[in-house]
This record gives structure tokens, sequence and C-alpha cells, in this order.
């Protein structure tokens, strides 16, 4: 992926305490930029949810929401 330019993941997906996470963690030890869709994934239940987000947010991805990927992809690859 690196040779074709790209050097961003957008993550969206479930489960966050699961998936997402191990996804999260294989992206940025890819050397990826890492951002985490937050209203765009999901687990069973809220609070490992809310805890996972948190640990992702604080040690491998930024979080952003679907509005500002959507601006994001739109100022990057539209303009």
């Amino acid at each position: 992926m690196k040779k074709k330019g790209i050097d961003t993941v957008l993550l969206t997906g479930v489960t966050t305490s699961g998936c997402v996470r191990a996804t999260c963690i294989d992206s940025i030890s890819s050397d990826f930029v890492t951002l985490v869709v937050s209203d765009a994934v999901g687990d069973r239940a809220l609070a490992p949810h809310q805890s996972n987000l948190f640990d992702m947010s604080a040690k491998y991805a930024d979080l952003i929401t679907t509005s500002e990927a959507i601006e994001l992809i739109k100022t990057t690859y539209l303009s």
C-alpha cells in the first residue's frame, strides 16, 4: 500500500474491543496514520466500546467522526 502512496487508514467496523482494536494496532504498527471513525464502530456493550476508543485514542490513533472523515476525503481527494 505504501508503494501506491497510501499512508492513512480510515477505520470503521465492529467489534471495537476486538477486530477494530486489532486492526488499529496492526495499522499503526505498519506505519500508517490511523484514524478511527468513532461513530462508525461499535461493540456489543457500551463500556468496552468506550474504553477501547479511549485507549486507541491515547495510544494508537486519532478519533474522528463520519462528518470529519467525509470532509477529509473531499479535501484530500476531490479538490
